[in-house]
């Protein structure tokens, strides 16, 4: 799922074989009023998969959020999203051989860290979306690899 306002992604479950089910239990605990990510949301906009049934989309309207299907066809409606996921496949998992689940889940969890604290946003003013200060001159730059070396951010040495 992705924030658009903050451009802030998290990772709300992810399964092989996606199903009405799996998805009904992923909007009941997005939808918790005490810590669910769409807690303070109001919209929600999805594609048109077969997994948003009208049963999972209830969920989320009683929940008071109000689901938006994209148009058929139309990528572009859900811009963001597309980005998001067309990075993640270039950047991570096309360059990885996942050993496994936790393998795959980590490398994940480390590409979305990458994604918040290093990698410049063009729609938030090429800023970072949790932004550390860090002195802007002088000092030597170091180098912080993550994923085995695969992405890497450059910063001035404190």
């Amino acid at each position: 799922m992705i924030d658009l306002a903050s451009r802030r992604v998290a990772i709300v479950g992810s399964t092989p074989f996606p199903n009405e089910p799996f998805m009904r239990q992923v909007s009941r605990t997005l939808t918790m009023s005490y810590d669910g990510w769409l807690r303070r949301h109001r919209v929600l906009i999805c594609d048109r998969d077969g997994e948003w049934s009208a049963a999972t989309r209830q969920i989320m309207e009683d929940a008071g959020i109000h689901v938006v299907q994209s148009p058929y066809r139309a990528p572009n409606a859900n811009a963001d999203a597309e980005r998001f996921v067309r990075s993640i496949n270039e950047e991570c998992l096309d360059r990885i051989f996942p050993i496994g689940e936790r393998h795959f889940r980590r490398s994940v969890a480390d590409y979305v860290a990458h994604h918040h604290h290093e990698r410049n946003h063009q729609g938030l003013g090429n800023v970072l979306i949790e932004r550390v200060d860090e002195p802007q001159t002088g000092g030597r730059i170091l180098c912080r690899p993550r994923l085995g070396g695969l992405l890497k951010y450059y910063t001035r040495a404190a």
